[in-house]
This record gives C-alpha cells, structure tokens and sequence, in this order.
C-alpha cells in the first residue's frame, strides 16, 4: 500500500460516487465533534490518520457518452471511483469545505466580492477550492457542474447535496429523508464551529483549520482488484464510525443476491428493474424515517416492527 496521501492529493482528477448499495450520511453530532476535534487539536508540524480509503475503480468503458462524468474522463483523464469504504468521512469533509466557502462568503471584510476575489489562503481562491475539491463546470455547451463527490443518479441525497449544500441553482422540491436530514445537521454544526473560530481567532485561524484538512488529514488510498466481491467488502470494511444498522446491511445483501442471478434465470433488463424496485423501497422507507426531523425514527427499530408485523411475534426459539 503506497504512503498516506493528504485530501489535496486524493482529489487530484478523480471523481467519487457513493453507490446504491451503500447507505446515505448516518453521522450523528457525536461524529461530527470528534472530526472537528481532531481538526482542531492537531498540532503544528504533525499529521492526522484518517483511516483507509478503499475504492473500485470503474472503467472508462462503463462510462457512457450520455453520463455527466463522460467529458472529464474522456478529455481531462479523470478517474471515477465507487466508494466502498470512508465516504462518510468524505461526506464530510466536502459538507466541511462548503460551510467553510459559504463562511468566507458572508464576512464582512468579502461583501460585495466575486468568489475570484475571496481569497482562503495567499494565493488560493474561493473557485479553486471549488475547482479542487467541490465540483467542475463544463466549459462549453450547457455549463453543468460535475460534482467531484457524490451520489448516484436517483438518490434523494444526490439532489440535497447538490441543491441545499453545494447551492446548485434550480433544483425544486426535494425529497428528504433520515440520511439529508444528517446532511444538513452536519452543515449548520460546521457552520457555526466555523463562525466561532473565525471570531475568535480571525482570517489565520481560517487559513489554519483549511491548511490542516486539505494537507495534513492523511489517508491510505486501497483499490480494489476486479477479483473482490464490491459487496462482501463493504459489510466486512465498513465498521468503522456509526456502524452500519440491520436496515442498511438488509438492503446491501438484497442488490447483491440480485447480481449472483445468471442471464438464464433472470434477464439484464429483470435484474436492473428489481434492484431499481429494491432502491426506490428503501428510499421511501428513509423519507418516512426522516420526515419528523426534530425525532427522526430508528430504521432499526422499525426493521424490528415490520419483522413482527409480517412473520408474526413468538417468544418460540425452535
């Protein structure tokens, strides 16, 4: 495994997709204080371990020439990556960085600016750490923005973080559930630790906090070969942080039984139209989950309930 490569490093023309077996952003406040904990007290001159990021790599001929991503792949050399292991610990650090470009916005001292003139460092601008780490736009045609972070196509938290975190124009009503309620508590928490540091310590504490994230956060980057089973490795990786609740492990073993079907059992067409019909349940169950967002309820606990309901209580243990 190569040496830890810091965030700046890691997002160097590469692009992330969290896919539709993974579970949303699960982190709660308890999470989010022990990140900017450790951002905070690292100390000048060392560096924070942030664990392994482990990654599969998807071909640029599985890359269509109808998807978003097809422009940097094909002309920029750009890499796209599934996240098998550590996205909500990148989740976070992008919710981070537009708590912090949304404070640099609204200061005083910036009113009025163009983010080509909000400076976060010396020489770094507003729209590099955008350019870098937050999205890209394509030059010519219809200008959309190509997220160097997200989801895939037809999560509802693909939507939230893309219209009320990263401020995407546009977008109408969108669907939220428990896993973008945990989106937008994370940006608000960032918010005002952000805010409170600036008012403390002013535009060097700013400058710090970023330089500490962007160069000293280190991570050991892991591909994963064509030989590992994506799935298998999710439930044996991802038990770090929040651990993973019974409702999230149900739906990853359900879309990877639906891949272990042969062409002469069920069809390519069948198949993806069971795993859209698997990924549409879980997305209403979470929108129902989160629909409370000062009490949102426990997908475990209702994984428990529906059990009971369905396949009736019984204390029997034969």
């Amino acid at each position: 495994m190569e040496a830890p490569k810091s965030l700046d490093s890691l997002f160097k023309e590469k692009l992330f997709r969290v896919p539709d077996y993974q579970r949303g952003y699960a982190w709660q406040p308890e999470q989010l204080k022990q990140f900017w904990e450790d951002l905070l007290n690292l100390p000048d001159g060392r560096s924070h371990y942030a664990g392994v990021l482990t990654l599969k790599e998807i071909s640029s001929a599985e890359i269509q020439e109808s998807d978003k991503e097809y422009w940097l792949v094909e002309d920029h050399s750009y890499k796209l990556y599934h996240i098998v292991d550590g996205q909500q610990r990148l989740t976070t650090f992008v919710v981070f960085l537009q708590a912090f470009v949304d404070l640099t916005r609204t200061l005083p001292e910036n009113k009025g600016e163009a983010d080509t003139d909000l400076y976060v460092s010396g020489s770094l601008s507003v729209v590099d750490v955008q350019d870098r780490f937050l999205f890209k736009t394509k030059p010519r045609g219809d200008h959309f923005r190509n997220y160097k972070f997200g989801y895939t196509i037809d999560n509802p938290s693909h939507d939230y973080l893309s219209h009320r975190i990263l401020g995407e124009p546009g977008g109408g009503a969108v669907q939220e559930t428990f896993y973008t309620l945990n989106l937008g508590n994370a940006l608000r928490y960032f918010s005002e630790q952000l805010d409170e540091l600036h008012t403390q310590e002013g535009q060097a504490g700013l400058e710090g906090i970023y330089k500490k994230l962007t160069q000293r956060f280190l991570f050991n980057e892991y591909v994963i070969r064509d030989e590992f089973d994506v799935f298998v490795a999710f439930e044996t990786m991802n038990n770090r942080g929040k651990q993973l609740s019974a409702l999230e492990l149900l739906k990853n073993r359900l879309i990877y039984l639906i891949t272990l079907y042969e062409d002469h059992e069920l069809d390519p067409a069948s198949r993806k139209s069971l795993r859209d019909a698997t990924n549409e349940a879980w997305k209403e169950v979470y929108h129902q989950l989160g629909r409370n967002k000062a009490r949102p309820l426990s997908d475990d606990e209702f994984l428990q309930a529906h059990w009971m309901m369905y396949f009736g209580f019984s204390q029997r243990t034969n």
